[in-house]
């Protein structure tokens, strides 16, 4: 899909998820408007306040990486 990423991350439990989202989301944020200042006065936010996640419990590895890897992506 055009408008969303999936991507599979490890996380220690004590370190709350919404941190990490927190902190990729405005990391990426600076960094796109950094490149493309235009973005500084046509959108007050890039993102929205909401995600999804998912745990992968005891799937395995490689299914869940086939899955997150964009259909356009190289071996």
């Amino acid at each position: 899909m055009p408008d969303h990423v999936h991507l599979l991350v490890e996380v220690e439990p004590q370190c709350g998820i919404h941190k990490l989202v927190k902190a990729m989301k405005g990391a990426s944020s600076r960094a796109l408007r950094s490149e493309f200042p235009y973005l500084k006065s046509r959108l007050p936010t890039l993102w929205t306040n909401s995600y999804f996640v998912c745990t992968v419990g005891d799937a395995p590895l490689e299914v869940i990486k086939q899955y997150t890897k964009p259909p356009h992506a190289f071996p």
